[in-house]
């Protein structure tokens, strides 16, 4: 995905571009299932802002790689995602009414309106959609339930993100600790939200599986600014557990 065709704006403004819980108001963190990572509620503030580092799956690239990116070099999301998340991407509503209306019907309503603008629909701000590249803190919220057990409405703990633009011109999202974690391309879609089409590595992997590789790994989701240094990639109907996953993303 070539720089030029990403970014809508003056190059100047290229810095703008890329679980249990209990029934309190303040809803309890939810650990991901062991694994060694860093920690979770408190990445060093000299960390946060910095800009990132490659990761060991990236390697070195050839001047091909970085023609072709890391997804063909197309910024037109609908040519990379498959068509079963196209589809599930085109069900946005749906997924957030399902989840919403389970976490509600499950007894959590108090923890979703401690949540506030992260889990309202339409809390989508115009303008300045692309964090800027750099370390993240991001933490995940899981609403409804896929199939007949579970908990409508799980939220896990802070941890380490970040988001990196590639000389290739790719704008990179990636969670890189926790037992769950994404990797994924940012693509411009509307003058509210980015498309994110992108993997999961689970447990203790190394590295992330191309795109298209193991379909059950594949995501696709919107990325949303909500307010100033906040945005939220919402995943609708995951392929794993919930009916909606909300990644906040802040500084």
């Amino acid at each position: 995905m070539k720089l030029r065709s990403v970014l809508s704006v003056p190059t100047s403004a290229l810095i703008l571009f890329i679980g249990a819980c209990d029934r309190q108001p303040e809803p309890a963190a939810k650990n991901e299932p062991a694994v060694q990572v860093e920690a979770t509620d408190g990445i060093p503030d000299d960390v946060i802002g910095q800009p990132a580092a490659p990761t060991p799956s990236q390697g070195k690239q050839s001047q091909g790689e970085q023609t072709q990116g890391e997804q063909g070099g197309t910024d037109d999301w609908h040519k990379v995602a498959s068509a079963t998340d196209t589809a599930l991407l085109g069900r946005l509503d749906e997924a957030w009414n399902t989840a919403l209306t389970r976490a509600k019907n499950d007894g959590y309503g108090q923890e979703l309106k401690a949540l506030g603008a992260l889990v309202a629909p339409d809390a989508g701000q115009s303008g300045r959609l692309q964090p800027a590249p750099g370390n993240y803190r991001c933490r995940t919220i899981k609403l409804g339930v896929r199939g007949d057990v579970g908990t409508g409405f799980d939220a896990y703990p802070y941890f380490a993100c970040r988001v990196e633009l590639t000389v290739g011109g790719d704008l990179i999202l990636e969670k890189t600790t926790g037992s769950q974690r994404i990797r994924g391309l940012l693509y411009p879609d509307s003058e509210r939200r980015l498309v994110y089409v992108g993997t999961q590595s689970w447990g203790d992997e190394k590295g992330f599986p191309a795109y298209g590789q193991q379909p059950e790994r594949d995501q696709s989701g919107v990325l949303e600014r909500i307010g100033d240094q906040r945005w939220r990639l919402v995943i609708p109907f995951p392929k794993q557990e919930s009916q909606l996953d909300i990644i906040e993303i802040v500084r």
